[in-house]
């Protein structure tokens, strides 16, 4: 599968063109920038690159298959739609939407072309999370009573997107979507729910405390971007307590391992050997488009997302 990517972002630059690079049955063929510098580093990883200065060009381009967007947030929804306009498979990166209701289109036009459209969820595709959703269903700490994670980086750059409100930034859709999505992901389960303190800054999130009430159990989470990197995720049981040490991005914040106890003497611990989760998105993208393979986050469990972030947005501003 031949894969263009619109715009130089450094996702893009540093996990998915590489991940497009090394996954089996998948070529970097295209990118799309006006900036020779930009497209110096992609043009390193794939010589063949055809480098395109415009967005429409990519999209015109007959050889891409499947186009990979990680431009600014605002832009997801119009360029994921004008990419299956094209008759593009279309990977967007999160948040695909600012509000849950704009995934409605997107779903229309994936069912309309036939084409494949799906969420960057990476998390979704790393065996730790494969694991921790069996662990769950199996019962491996009894009934599920509460769910707790932290994620956090520092940003203080006033100037950069994830920043500014015109572009869709703040602390929410940049990294508490991760929280949301992988709860729900393991679990099945939807919020009833939610409470929020948010601290704005700039017009945007910077902190946000989330309590959240699923069917049986509850959720509470804290994001920052203007703390120390950390993250961490636990699952609480009637039985024992399940704890993903590198959740989110396993191998930069560490080896993924998957520690269960149960009381204060019994501790099994599981480790993972390294993975690339982007080159395994990819490929399980490339499944879902050339067979028809079911894939891990469709559009609708995104729009699950989407909707519990707009009531987090909604609950804290109010």
């Amino acid at each position: 599968m031949k894969w263009g990517i619109l715009g130089a972002a450094k996702i893009a630059r540093e996990h998915v063109a590489p991940a497009i690079h090394r996954a089996f049955g998948h070529e970097l063929a295209a990118l799309a920038t006006g900036t020779a510098e930009k497209a110096a580093p992609f043009l390193g990883l794939a010589p063949g690159l055809r480098v395109h200065d415009s967005y429409e060009a990519l999209l015109a381009d007959p050889e891409v298959e499947a186009v990979y967007i990680p431009l600014p947030n605002h832009l997801h929804i119009d360029w994921s739609l004008r990419a299956l306009a094209a008759g593009k498979h279309v990977l967007c990166e999160k948040p695909i939407a600012l509000a849950a209701p704009q995934i409605d289109a997107l779903i229309a036009a994936r069912d309309a072309s036939g084409l494949v459209c799906a969420e960057a969820f990476m998390v979704c595709h790393h065996p730790q999370w494969q694991r921790a959703r069996q662990l769950l269903q199996d019962g491996a700490i009894g009934e599920l009573a509460h769910v707790e994670a932290d994620f956090s980086f520092n940003n203080p750059d006033l100037s950069n997107i994830r920043n500014r409100p015109e572009t869709g930034g703040g602390a929410l859709y940049d990294i508490g979507v991760y929280p949301c999505v992988t709860t729900r992901f393991a679990t099945g389960a939807e919020p009833a729910r939610i409470e929020a303190r948010l601290r704005l800054e700039n017009g945007v999130d910077t902190h946000a405390r989330v309590w959240a009430e699923f069917p049986g159990f509850t959720l509470a989470f804290h994001v920052s971007t203007r703390m120390a990197p950390h993250q961490r995720i636990a699952f609480h049981g009637s039985e024992g307590v399940m704890t993903l040490t590198a959740p989110f991005n396993a191998g930069v914040a560490g080896a993924a391992q998957l520690v269960v106890t149960r009381g204060y003497d019994e501790t099994r611990i599981e480790r993972f050997e390294p993975v690339d989760q982007y080159r395994l998105m990819i490929e399980a993208f490339g499944r879902s488009a050339r067979e028809g393979a079911a894939f891990a986050c469709p559009l609708e469990f995104s729009r699950g997302n989407a909707r519990m972030i707009d009531a987090i947005l909604a609950a804290g501003r109010g």
